[in-house]
């Protein structure tokens, strides 16, 4: 630590100090200015930059490229420069950090342990680099190399499991951040459906994933060979034991390629019907007329019967049905129904709604006229409501009865006396 003060004092006691503090605080102003321009460019409606993140990660990447090419420019000219080199060491840790929360906002946009593990992860790496400022960090390093112990034939540090973790832990975020870029890229295409979106999005991570852990085994020097017996019983054990869990997994995947259920589909398995509103890897969510939300699992949407209303057509076909009484104009009534049905906009022109007799029952002649709709939303009550309220003025207004069943009774034989 004397050292370190000793050196920090006379770094501070060159000439060339203040010049060189006000040439980097000068880049910093200029750095700052350049990421807040390309943040507000980025956020404008008809860029075609990406948002989220740009100024913080443009502002320590842009501060380091400007003082490394001074810093080249300066040792050509035979210039020592400290405070730069200092200024890049703590730049870089920055930009470690902020890419570091920044994949992992974008791995897992909504899951509230994201906060606690950026606030540990910036503690690491601030940490290591005081302690590397302060030159304490090789002895640490030495310190926690020191204390190892043998699994089998392999000799292992605690150094050498801290770098393994770091390694597949960075490999694996970058994995996520990249899916998540494939993902969005993907929901954006307007070519592709909807599962199969859905089936790439999830093939590129679960392969990104994989990749980036066999990458951080290898960076540490593990062998992959000899996972190879640790992997095999895995893999037994797996089959074994989460028979339900794989097969839901793969029944997620065939739904998704042959495209029998896509997200807005309204499916009905026995008693649940609902739509169609997430597929996950193990369930498919269901969010049913009344609000709640069904979660059936993937498998058995493959080996039940399924009703899918909207599988072919997503048009919808409605009846409202009304009573008319024999001695009410018939073909008025039906003029009045049609009007309300081509007033409404929700209600399709094609196929056209038509109006029919369908029934002389006792009471009077049943009316039904059917009409489709182009989304399920539209399914709800509130439609058929409406056209019901619309019958119902229009009839009085016109005079148009709607009879309700009667019925005569008759007295056989007398009274009795009081």
């Amino acid at each position: 630590m004397n050292t370190w003060f000793d050196n920090a004092w006379a770094m501070v006691q060159r000439p060339g100090f203040l010049l060189e503090l006000l040439l980097v605080g000068v880049i910093l102003g200029l750095a700052g200015w350049a990421a807040n321009a390309l943040h507000r460019r980025s956020t404008s409606p008809s860029s075609a930059l990406p948002t989220g993140g740009v100024a913080r990660l443009a502002f320590p990447v842009i501060a380091v490229v400007m003082l490394t090419t001074c810093g080249f420019v300066a040792h050509h000219i035979g210039w020592q420069v400290r405070v730069i080199a200092f200024a890049i060491q703590l730049l870089i840790a920055l930009a470690a950090v902020r890419m570091a929360v920044f994949a992992l906002r974008r791995a897992f946009p909504q899951s509230i342990w994201v906060a606690a593990l950026e606030r540990s992860l910036a503690t690491i790496i601030w940490l290591g680099v005081a302690l590397d400022t302060v030159g304490l960090l090789s002895e640490v390093i030495d310190w926690l190399d020191g204390y190892s112990f043998h699994v089998g034939k392999a000799h292992i540090t605690l150094w050498a499991i801290i770098q393994g973790f770091g390694s597949v832990f960075a490999t694996v975020i970058v994995a996520l951040w990249l899916g998540g870029l494939i993902e969005t890229r993907l929901q954006n295409s307007s070519s592709l459906d909807s599962s199969l979106k859905i089936v790439f999005s999830r093939v590129s991570k679960t392969l990104l994933v994989l990749v980036a852990v066999l990458v951080g085994m290898s960076l540490v020097g593990l062998d992959l060979t000899t996972l190879s017996v640790f992997g095999g019983a895995l893999g037994v054990g797996l089959g074994f034991g989460m028979q339900k869990i794989a097969s839901n997994y793969v029944s997620g995947f065939i739904i998704l390629l042959d495209r029998s259920i896509s997200i807005g589909n309204i499916i009905q398995v026995g008693q649940d019907k609902g739509e169609v509103k997430r597929i996950t890897t193990r369930y498919t969510v269901l969010r049913a007329g009344n609000g709640s939300h069904i979660l059936l699992p993937n498998e058995t949407l493959v080996t039940s019967t399924v009703q899918n209303d909207s599988y072919a057509d997503p048009r919808w076909r409605l009846t409202v049905s009304v009573q008319v009484a024999y001695s009410s104009d018939v073909e008025r009534a039906i003029a009045i129904m049609e009007a309300l049905a081509g007033a409404d906009a929700r209600i399709l022109k094609d196929p056209m709604f038509k109006s029919n007799v369908v029934a002389l029952e006792d009471s009077g002649v049943k009316l039904e006229m059917g009409f489709w709709v182009g989304t399920a939303a539209h399914t709800s009550p509130d439609l058929r409501s409406d056209l019901y309220r619309g019958i119902l003025l229009r009839f009085r207004e016109e005079g148009i009865e709607i009879p309700f069943p009667q019925r005569e009774v008759r007295l056989l034989g007398t009274a009795p006396a009081a």
